[in-house]
């Protein structure tokens, strides 16, 4: 994380006064050797999951996927990258050249007491701008599978969704992050519905169409009807999967 000084960095961390430090983060593999196991797995069909934290993180991985494909050929192993903190403008459209597919945690692209005081401060105006490029990732054609990370943070996805859009937090108390890189709110819907159930090999559901599971959410509200500050105040009414009512398959469980 870059509030840790961990977030692997193609530049150093920054210090308190804004002076460039010997920590360029950390690599859990080592680059040299993660495109040849990247490779051999996709080889066999699995699919790599990259947590990728700082613009190094998340090159590294690329050249890993582009490693794979190089060896491979295409393939459907959709390898995804999550988290995304800070993406370098040049790595963008790779995650659609190489078809790697973008794992977002929207709810913590916003202004909030970690992202001012521990973040922005050590990365420095550039690459604060940067960060969850959700926006300039969905107009060069890369998949957007949205998420919670929970534990870390809620797993409310209407709160995700919120941030998302408004790149404010859910209170609405802040000023708008990078503006620039927000999404509609039909392409957050889609990141968390069919973009997640693509990543997960789920191709039967995520979508509303004939022959699809019946998984489906009743909100209590139309989230297009009203302003977009109040994303977050929309609630979960009811909740099917396979057209059943969940409250009764937990009664039936039971």
């Amino acid at each position: 994380m870059a509030e840790t000084g961990t977030a692997a960095l193609l530049d150093p961390h920054l210090d308190g006064c804004g002076c460039a430090t010997a920590n360029r983060g950390t690599s859990f593999i080592d680059a040299d050797h993660l495109p040849r196991y990247v490779a051999e797995l996709d080889a066999f069909g699995f699919q790599c999951d990259f947590h990728a934290l700082g613009d190094r993180a998340v090159r590294d991985a690329l050249d890993a996927v582009e490693a794979a494909r190089t060896a491979n050929g295409p393939s459907d192993t959709r390898p995804h990258l999550a988290h995304l903190q800070v993406v370098h403008p040049d790595d963008v459209p790779r995650f659609a050249q190489l078809g790697a597919i973008a794992n977002i945690q929207p709810l913590w692209a916003a202004h909030e007491p970690q992202m001012d005081e521990l973040t922005i401060p050590f990365l420095g105006a550039e690459r604060a701008a940067w960060q969850y490029p959700f926006g300039a990732l969905l107009r060069s054609g890369a998949t957007l599978a949205a998420g919670s990370d929970w534990p870390v943070s809620s797993p409310d996805q209407l709160q995700g969704i919120h941030v998302a859009v408004d790149r404010m937090t859910p209170d609405g108390d802040t000023p708008v992050f990078l503006p620039a890189v927000r999404i509609g709110l039909a392409e957050a819907i889609c990141a968390y519905t069919a973009g997640s159930a693509h990543v997960n090999h789920l191709d039967d559901t995520g979508r509303v169409r004939e022959g699809a599971l019946a998984d489906l959410v009743v909100l209590d509200r139309d989230p297009f009807d009203g302003p977009a500050q109040e994303i977050a105040g929309t609630k979960v009414a009811l909740t099917y999967v396979g057209a059943r009512e969940y409250t009764q398959l937990m009664r039936l469980e039971q």
